[in-house]
């Protein structure tokens, strides 16, 4: 079992840059995936990001690309995601959550979630 805290939302300006981290419990984070997700009003909760067990391996949605860092810190049992030139369509609230599998895009195959954090960019 793992319990997530995120953190680090807020209200922003199109252009600026957040930092979310996602604090985990437990001594089996190492062994999880981390992906990020987010959900708007109205819409369904979306892949955004994920990392694999070691961090050696990201992966992204194509509309972060190149925006959107994430990474992990499995000594610090914590997992980042680094957002730059942030836009509207980025506002959602965002999710960590923790993969005890192998797949990585599709949120009903994570275990274990974070309560979320809201971001909000002002165009």
């Amino acid at each position: 079992q793992v319990q997530l805290v995120e953190s680090g939302g807020g209200l922003v300006q199109a252009g600026d840059s957040l930092r979310l981290s996602c604090a985990a419990s437990g001594r089996t984070f190492s062994s999880y995936i981390m992906g990020w997700f987010r959900q708007a009003p109205g819409k369904e909760r979306e892949f955004v990001s994920a990392t694999t067990r070691g961090g050696f391996r990201t992966y992204y949605t194509e509309s972060v690309k190149g925006r959107f860092t994430v990474s992990r810190d499995n000594a610090k049992n914590t997992v980042y995601l680094q957002m730059n030139g942030l836009k509207p369509e980025d506002t959602a609230v965002y999710y960590c959550a923790a993969n005890g599998g192998s797949a990585l895009y599709t949120y009903r195959d994570y275990d274990h979630w974070g309560q979320g954090t809201q971001v909000t960019v002002s165009s």
